[in-house]
């Protein structure tokens, strides 16, 4: 049996892209020459490892094959990557993970960084939840991420974000220097579902807490208080998305959740990755 790391990086691009087309322009390669990829690598294992009926997905047997496959390809990059990186510093791709706030609030600035410092590496941005992007780098869908209040010592803290009342710019608090949760009560509040629920109730501990709507998109949460549907509490990135007509206002009792850029624990990261890292820390 004779595998071979063009094999897995075609089967890998058509289960994380979701279909041989988009795979092929990951890869750039055509479409044609993925899937004759992915077919020999069926012919070597003798059984299928991606279904064709419907969206390209992994088979049962296909899903055991997956953790090996990426711990194969992210061990030859990294290989390549250090025997590289004595000619001339960090280069590769990076599959990078963040919350929606950090890819809008924090992102473009390190990434700017990133290609001035580190003009060898590209970077491939993933946007999900706060528990997506945490399952997505434990499971090395992806090399990095920033993680939301990871365990001490997971990587380098890139911002320590403060939650803050959001408010139409007509409400009586909005002209306030700060407002207490127990301000907040007269008015529906509108939870966000997208990962900062933890943050808003641990807000709210001791006082009395009922959300009249429960919201996950960002967007929508931002359309409904600028309706005058109701109030909301967001972490302070949020401010480089507001629309005209909102206002955030720092809470009294301070709640803050603390991004970290990381790799994966528990595995070696590809040097591209510890080289993001390291200029996150001297920023």
């Amino acid at each position: 049996m004779a595998l071979n790391l063009a094999q897995l990086r075609a089967f890998l691009a058509v289960v994380d892209e979701g279909g041989f087309g988009a795979a092929a322009d990951a890869l750039g390669l055509t479409q044609s020459a993925v899937s004759h990829a992915v077919a020999a690598l069926e012919r070597t294992l003798g059984h299928p490892v991606v279904s064709r009926r419907g969206p390209a997905a992994p088979t049962a047997f296909g899903d055991e094959v997956l953790a090996h496959a990426r711990a194969a390809v992210a061990a030859s990059a990294a290989i390549t990557d250090l025997a590289e990186r004595r000619h001339g510093g960090a280069r590769g791709t990076v599959r990078f993970a963040a919350p929606p706030t950090v890819c809008q609030g924090l992102l473009p600035d390190l990434l700017a960084r990133w290609r001035v410092e580190l003009p060898n590496v590209r970077v491939r941005v993933f946007e999900g939840e706060d528990d997506e992007v945490a399952e997505w780098l434990a499971g090395g869908t992806v090399d990095a991420a920033v993680l939301v209040d990871p365990p001490p010592g997971a990587g380098v803290q890139v911002c320590e974000d403060a939650f803050h009342a959001l408010l139409r710019t007509d409400h009586p608090l909005a002209g306030l220097p700060e407002v207490d949760v127990v301000d907040l009560a007269d008015d529906p509040f509108l939870l966000s579902r997208g990962g900062c629920e933890r943050h808003v109730r641990q807000a709210h501990a001791g006082h009395p807490f009922t959300p009249r709507h429960r919201v996950r998109e960002l967007a929508t949460l931002l359309a409904m208080v600028g309706s005058g549907v109701g109030v909301s509490i967001v972490p302070g990135l949020v401010a480089t998305m507001l629309p005209p007509g909102l206002v955030m206002v720092p809470l009294r009792y301070r709640v803050v959740r603390r991004l970290v850029l990381s790799g994966p624990a528990g595995r070696e990261w590809h040097p591209a990755v510890t080289a993001l890292v390291d200029s996150a820390r001297a920023a």
